[in-house]
Parts: C-alpha cells; structure tokens; sequence
C-alpha cells in the first residue's frame, strides 16, 4: 500500500516538474497564455471568451430610457 502511493507521489512529482520546465529553469519564464484572448488567430477571427462578453453585457443598462418609460414599469428608488 505504501509502494504505491510512493510511485504516485513521484510520478505526480515527476509529471509536474516536466510540465513547468520552461517555468522553473528559464530566466523570466511563465506558463503560455492558453486563454481565448491570448490566441491572435481568434482574435482576428473575431471569437472571444464567453466570460468577457458576459462581463460586457452585464455592465450595459437591460433598458435604455425609452424603453424604460414604455414599458409601463414603476420607477425604483
């Protein structure tokens, strides 16, 4: 039982410093950016992150006055 959870941690082990490589051994080294935004033919293609857009769309007013007024809602105070 031991023995194996042994060879797991080293494998774990051995799995994560092979993945952060570039991380741990080059100078000023970080993870790549595999974000939506961080992937230029995306972005020209004009696909985005669905979180972002969601963002954006939260921030917008649901009504604008017109339709605020027409729509026969009280006003919140």
């Amino acid at each position: 039982m031991l023995d194996t959870i042994l060879i797991s941690l080293l494998i774990v082990a051995i799995c994560v410093l092979l993945l952060g490589v570039k991380v741990f051994f080059v100078k000023g080294g970080k993870f790549p950016n595999t974000h939506v935004s961080g992937n230029k033919a995306l972005r020209d293609k004009g696909i985005g992150c669905v979180q972002s857009q969601d963002r954006e769309a939260r921030q917008k007013p649901r009504f604008s006055i017109e339709e605020w007024e027409n729509s026969g809602a009280e006003e919140v105070k």
